[in-house]
């Protein structure tokens, strides 16, 4: 475990974390190539999430601080009413990854991550097709207007990022047009609705594994957090921006190059 791992997996963790080409398939890739494998690197990976989780904040430190003022816009996305749709959409993916632990830490290979790239970027072409052209049409054009019921949905469809390489931002966005979220407004919440459940899964990963690492490992960690910070703040304001002018569809496309070789030299 040296700085200069820790370092290339920080930015790759967080240009990817937000991006709908999936943070834990690059990370498989990446940590493949640098020959960095086993318990260790798959708890590190997952929680150096919370440096990308920190730029959330950082960013959207409104959205949250209103999250605690109860009360004080009724039926918007805040107060308690912000709460519990958070809770609804983190509730299905973190009861079936408490439940699925195990299995789902052994799905950390390139052969996995190969297939999940493909079947994500067919789905969002679909989504794209079928979905996209009713836009401007759809009901919920802002994050105050999701309903409990479009939270929950979502929550649902953010149980297929427990697949390494199908992406929760993916997952997310999908489930959100296709429940009528504005992709945009999708992406957004997106954004929100990963800080409780990167933490609680960061949290659980580090203490079923906390016998695996020393203070010596600290330094690796902070660097790999904090690069993830930096590049998350990157991504995330790059990616509002090309959605405002463009569709899932080129993410899509990098999915499938990706997978092409991603096959050829690491899984044959």
């Amino acid at each position: 475990m040296d700085l200069f791992t820790a370092v290339i997996l920080g930015i790759v963790e967080g240009l990817t974390e937000f991006l709908p080409i999936s943070s834990s398939g690059h990370l498989v890739i990446a940590s493949d190539l640098l020959g960095f494998s086993g318990a260790r690197a798959s708890t590190f990976e997952v929680v150096i999430q919370v440096g990308a989780i920190l730029a959330v904040l950082t960013l959207y430190w409104k959205r949250f601080l209103g999250l605690l003022r109860p009360g004080k816009t009724s039926g918007a996305f805040s107060g308690l009413r912000g709460i519990m749709l958070l809770i609804l959409t983190s509730l299905p993916a973190s009861v079936l990854g408490l439940a699925l632990h195990g299995f789902i830490k052994s799905l950390f290979t390139p052969a996995t991550v190969t297939a999940a790239l493909v079947c994500g970027a067919v789905l969002m072409l679909a989504v794209e097709h079928l979905v996209a052209p009713r836009q401007n049409r759809m009901p919920v054009q802002t994050i105050d207007q999701l309903t409990a019921a479009q939270a929950l949905g979502i929550g649902c469809f953010q149980c297929l990022a427990l697949w390494p390489g199908f992406s929760r931002s993916a997952s997310t966005l999908m489930g959100g047009m296709i429940l009528g979220v504005r992709r945009e407004v999708a992406a957004e919440y997106s954004f929100i609705a990963a800080v409780p459940i990167i933490i609680g899964a960061a949290g659980y990963d580090l203490l079923k594994s906390l016998s695996l690492f020393t203070a010596q490992d600290i330094p690796f960690f902070l660097a790999g957090s904090v690069f993830a910070f930096i590049s998350a703040i990157i991504a995330m304001r790059a990616f509002i921006s090309i959605l405002g002018r463009n569709t899932l569809k080129p993410f899509a496309i990098y999915r499938l190059i990706l997978a092409v070789p991603v096959y050829f030299f690491m899984v044959r």
